[in-house]
């Protein structure tokens, strides 16, 4: 997770349209910092190693529970760090349930699915499980579905080309265009439609975790989700260099960073 995370931190100060468009930029910029994307990821992170180690991670009405439960006490906890309207507003309200979301929140925290499970069934079925609680149009979940696949499929050894089709044929996303072709005129978008096969794009194009994470900042837009999604799958594919793990967890406040690590000694890498 140390990859969506990161992608996060780094594309956060490029959000709302405000880079250049380049992939010629200060990595960590003095205003990078995590969001509501890292925040989220740690809420499900802790739901799911939660539900695993509590042996309920079967039960989907159990599971949707505890990732509702951790999405409400980080929120809460961080309750400034950037959500959507109707995602802060979902936090504030007794009321939990979905509200047919396609905005790319649901891609944005899905990357612990993409970890902890041994196969690929299992990881698309949780990943939706993810999504539904919030996210449940039909957009939402393929979003979730497609990133926690992308990473289940990188970080198994699965090639790039290989990653492309199965998005293409069994998730249904157009991967056609380039990132020279996206770029001109992509702008600040919030869709799962319009996000997530970008990210995904750009860790295509990418040749290492960094140039990834370049790429996608350079594309524009809802930078800090979409390098945050690429990121995560960069991560799967390359690995992420340990000067820049060390980074990202500096920049965490210890709550954060102790549920990251918790995750990473449970994975398999």
């Amino acid at each position: 997770m140390y990859g969506a995370i990161l992608g996060d931190m780094i594309g956060s100060p490029y959000e709302f349209d405000r880079g250049k468009k380049t992939k010629d930029f200060p990595f960590f910029d003095r205003e990078a910092t995590f969001t509501d994307d890292s925040v989220m990821s740690i809420a499900v992170a802790e739901a799911l190693m939660s539900a695993i180690g509590s042996g309920v991670i079967d039960d989907e009405a159990a599971t949707k529970d505890l990732i509702i439960d951790m999405m409400h006490k980080w929120g809460h906890r961080y309750p400034n760090a950037g959500y959507g309207g109707r995602f802060y507003h979902w936090l504030a309200d007794s009321d939990r349930e979905p509200y047919n979301s396609w905005g790319n929140g649901s891609a944005m925290r899905v990357s612990s699915a993409g970890w902890l499970f041994d196969d690929l069934e299992t990881t698309r079925k949780v990943a939706r499980w993810t999504a539904d609680v919030t996210h449940n149009h039909p957009e939402g979940v393929k979003g979730a579905e497609a990133t926690a696949a992308a990473i289940w499929m990188a970080r198994n050894g699965h090639s790039k080309d290989e990653i492309r089709d199965f998005i293409v044929s069994e998730i249904g996303y157009d991967l056609s265009r380039i990132c020279d072709e996206i770029r001109p005129e992509y702008h600040h978008v919030e869709s799962c439609q319009e996000t997530v096969p970008e990210a995904i794009t750009a860790f295509l194009e990418g040749i290492d975790f960094e140039d990834v994470i370049r790429t996608a900042v350079s594309l524009g837009g809802d930078c800090d989700t979409l390098t945050c999604i690429a990121g995560s799958i960069a991560e799967a594919f390359y690995g992420v260099p340990d000067d820049l793990k060390a980074e990202c967890e500096k920049r965490l406040p210890a709550d954060l960073k102790e549920v990251l690590l918790k995750l990473h000694s449970n994975i398999k890498e």
